[in-house]
């Protein structure tokens, strides 16, 4: 057996150490058959915890699974489906990394309940509570970290619906609604984190947008957690088909994100990525 990773201890609120000087890294592990750049590679528990430990080891600050694909196109598999994928690995990695933060990518309650009393961390909402409005009182009453995720329709829909006044103002206005939602359902400000959905119902331009104003969020009252790994506009950027080819052009949006403050980085490559935001946080 490995040895046990290196793992950052958790802040008391819930959080990695030093995340509000430093943008901090959550790495993607998708225990799905059909993610967009890595389906089916950690499908298996023991591979989904192999996985984690060597992301751990290259810098991880958390640990985020999903267990339901959220590509464009992609076919929702219900709660059970999803629970059956998800719970064997939670288990697996919380008890070989016991001081691991562990988030949970899912917009279903009952997965929220389960993962969380299997030892997940955080909630991770593509939907920001849209879609089961009953995951924020899960999360309220778990008093756990929530991202909530700005999104439109869902993985059938949302290229259709890519249609903003000013994409910038427009998603900064939705995510402060879903805030309010969450709040009334109970959940605490300081649980609360914000993430533009990069590549969810925006064009490729909408999401170069996103980021050249990306202090228009990360000047607010919420910590802003970005997901530009591998994605579409990065290849289209770079005349690129290959997600797992796009590294160097998702290196160029980390240094963006560090410099307007950022506090988490959902990526992929783990390790390039941490090495690319401690240069960038010694140059701003």
């Amino acid at each position: 057996m490995d040895a046990l990773p290196t793992t950052k201890q958790p802040e008391a609120d819930g959080w990695p150490q030093g995340w509000r000087q430093r943008t901090t890294v959550m790495g993607v592990i998708n225990i799905t058959p059909d993610s967009f750049s890595d389906g089916g590679r950690f499908l298996a528990s023991d591979r989904a915890l192999a996985e984690a430990q060597r992301q751990l080891n290259s810098g991880a600050d958390v640990l985020d699974l999903g267990a339901q694909s959220t590509r464009p196109g992609a076919e929702e598999v219900g709660e059970e489906e999803e629970l059956r994928r998800l719970l064997p690995a939670l288990k697996a990695i919380r008890e070989r990394c016991p001081d691991a933060l562990i988030s949970v990518d899912t917009f279903l309650a009952p997965v929220a309940a389960r993962a969380l009393e299997a030892g997940a961390s955080w909630i991770n909402d593509v939907s920001g509570g849209r879609r089961d409005p009953d995951l924020l009182r899960v999360v309220a009453d778990a008093r756990c970290p929530v991202v909530l995720m700005h999104s439109r329709g869902n993985s059938q829909s949302m290229d259709q619906l890519t249609n903003y006044s000013d994409v910038v103002a427009d998603v900064k206005g939705a995510l402060v609604e879903r805030s309010e939602a969450a709040i009334n359902a109970g959940v605490q400000e300081s649980q609360i984190i914000w993430d533009p959905g990069l590549g969810f119902a925006k064009t490729h331009e909408q999401n170069l947008q996103l980021l050249r104003d990306l202090e228009q969020l990360t000047r607010g009252p919420r910590p802003v957690l970005i997901g530009p790994s591998r994605k579409r506009f990065i290849g289209a950027v770079l005349d690129e088909p290959r997600p797992k080819a796009r590294l160097w052009g998702t290196a160029a949006v980390a240094c963006r994100c560090a410099q307007a403050g950022a506090a988490v980085l959902r990526v992929h490559d783990v390790g390039p990525i941490s090495q690319t935001l401690r240069m960038a946080a010694a140059l701003w």
